[in-house]
């Protein structure tokens, strides 16, 4: 089941966020400023199964393009469709919003989110070089939208 993240989500979410994303994970407070509203274009998505945090998705909706900023799913639980469960959904908001596409960024060594991002129609469209924080070239990744929506939970 996927749902926005609520203020009880966020210790959990900033201990995966520091799992998946190691040197690169925000904070615990940044999550809570956008867990509670206080970055009006931000939306937390979490993935819940056997009530313990599976995974959660970020994504921002400016103007006429949707940002994902972030997909983690907890180790243990990969390979489940709780990735997909969450693109699903943030693809569901982009539409809910009636932006145009969506955007995204992955490390260019992330062969499995490249190949999982490209398995869902993202094409590549630019590169950022020494995007991360080691260095590493961010690929810059986009979706064109249409189409009805897939859920409309968020109406937001």
């Amino acid at each position: 089941m996927i749902e926005p993240a609520t203020p009880a989500d966020v210790a959990d979410i900033a201990a995966l966020e520091a799992v998946a994303l190691a040197a690169d994970a925000w904070s615990e407070a940044l999550v809570a400023q956008g867990v509670t509203g206080s970055l009006p274009t931000v939306h937390y998505l979490v993935s819940r199964l056997d009530e313990s945090l599976a995974g959660y998705a970020v994504a921002s909706v400016a103007g006429d393009v949707v940002e994902l900023q972030r997909i983690a799913v907890d180790p243990g639980r990969r390979r489940a469709g709780v990735a997909t469960a969450l693109l699903d959904e943030v693809l569901a908001l982009a539409r809910t919003h009636g932006v145009e596409r969506v955007l995204l960024e992955v490390r260019e060594d992330n062969a499995g989110a490249l190949a999982f991002y490209a398995d869902r129609g993202f094409a590549e469209l630019a590169r950022r070089p020494r995007y991360y924080r080691d260095g590493t070239t961010a690929v810059v990744m986009e979706l064109p939208l249409s189409g009805p929506p897939m859920s409309v939970w968020a109406t937001s």
